[in-house]
């Protein structure tokens, strides 16, 4: 049964007055170009679901509430997922669904680990607002401290 899989057969018309080596590697050159194109001919990363489920992979689903979906797509690509998004408007608020092929299951834990720890980090930084204030606040105390040795030292060598 293996070798009857292993083994291919590819036969190959060619119309031509001479037939030399130069022309069968021209011919074996384009076989093998178009060979590789047919090979590649489906999407990667986020496609529609019916180009998902035309690759014949069994797709499976991941439901998702969060809004911030750009996030979640960059952590895709990292992790080479093939996928697709859908939103269901019929819940308040909108819930998306993930796509993915069932074979890319370990890829898209470790990408939804990566994608949670990130979310989690996220809310537990403080904002760029709290920071610069904080920052102002300290710079504030830092001048009044200047302010008071310079006045000291002036008042010092009078």
């Amino acid at each position: 049964m293996e070798e009857e899989v292993n083994q291919k057969v590819v036969s190959l018309c060619v119309r031509s007055a001479r037939f030399t080596g130069t022309e069968l590697a021209k011919l074996l050159k384009m076989f093998l170009e178009a060979q590789k194109q047919k090979s590649n001919q489906y999407a990667r990363g986020k496609q529609s679901l019916k180009e998902l489920t035309g690759q014949n992979a069994g797709v499976t689903s991941i439901e998702i509430s969060d809004k911030n979906i750009k996030t979640f797509e960059r952590v895709a690509r990292k992790y080479g997922i093939d996928f697709a998004l859908k939103k269901d408007k019929s819940c308040k608020p909108p819930k998306y669904y993930v796509f993915f092929k069932g074979r890319d299951m370990d890829a898209m834990t470790m990408a939804f680990k990566e994608y949670v720890a990130s979310s989690n980090r996220k809310r537990k930084a403080p904002g760029i607002k709290k920071m610069l204030e904080h920052f102002k606040v300290k710079s504030q105390e830092h001048s009044r401290q200047n302010e008071k040795t310079k006045t000291r030292e002036r008042g010092g060598s009078l």
